[in-house]
């Protein structure tokens, strides 16, 4: 699938090459293929990329499902179950397990996949975030919401 282009979305995924390919209020989802700009020095994905994208797509998610209200992080779990390697792609995928109207708790699992077939696939993280779902979205910020309303209502 083609996606809109998400480059002002989050500008820390767009920096590693992560693809957003699903957005919505139930789901969001995407792909990296894995370069040495998300690798550690052993050409390996490095955790903290696992964890940014873990909380990019649940803080994406949050944000729709909050009505479009600001939200932050307030707990980040993630395992680190199996090691990507440069070259290798990944699949990720934000759920929510809860989306209330003050807290959301949201699970995000990596994949490594075959570029060829996505049905063959191996765990390579899981993480469970939380997030504060009720801020006010700052009036200088009110872009934001707009870029993304752009964004997923061309998905």
């Amino acid at each position: 699938m083609d996606s809109p282009s998400d480059s002002g979305l989050d500008v820390p995924l767009h920096a590693i090459g992560f693809q957003l390919h699903e957005v919505t209020p139930h789901k969001v989802s995407g792909r990296l293929h894995v370069t040495s700009k998300a690798c550690q020095p052993f050409k390996v994905l490095h955790g903290g990329v696992s964890a940014l994208i873990a909380e990019a797509l649940a803080s994406t998610g949050a944000y729709i499902a909050s009505g479009w209200n600001r939200v932050a992080g307030l707990q980040l779990s993630i395992n680190h179950l199996r090691s990507a390697d440069l070259g290798d792609h990944i699949y990720a995928e934000a759920t929510p397990l809860k989306a209330g109207n003050t807290i959301q708790v949201w699970e995000v699992r990596l994949w490594k996949i075959d570029p060829c077939n996505s049905e063959t696939k191996a765990l390579v993280s899981s993480s469970i975030v939380t997030l504060l779902a009720s801020l006010p979205v700052p009036n200088n910020d009110k872009d934001v919401a707009n870029t993304l309303k752009k964004y997923y209502a061309k998905l």
